[in-house]
């Protein structure tokens, strides 16, 4: 059996916002899902300029969760990016 997820805190909220191409409606189009706390790292990380241990600290994670976070948010980032799919914003966190 899988251990329960910590509480993540994430001030980011995004949740149930679509970032897409212009001119492919959004049913054409692959739909990738960000979930809360992996746009939380990246915000944390990439926007503010913290290390990742006081994005951990500020999240109420591990340094290596944050890593982990921030490594999936940018695949899937960059997957939407080269191939043209909507990025989804979903609230809480990922899988």
């Amino acid at each position: 059996m899988a251990r329960l997820k910590k509480p993540r805190h994430c001030e980011c909220k995004m949740a149930g916002q679509v970032f897409k191409p212009t001119g492919t409606p959004l049913c054409d189009l692959e739909k990738i899902q960000l979930p809360g706390d992996e746009l939380e790292a990246l915000r944390l990380c990439d926007l503010e300029g913290l290390g990742q241990e006081q994005a951990g600290q500020r999240m109420g994670v591990s340094r290596g969760t944050v890593q982990r976070l921030i490594a999936s948010a940018r695949k899937k980032i960059t997957r939407a990016l080269i191939t043209g799919a909507a990025l989804v914003f979903e609230e809480g966190t990922g899988s």
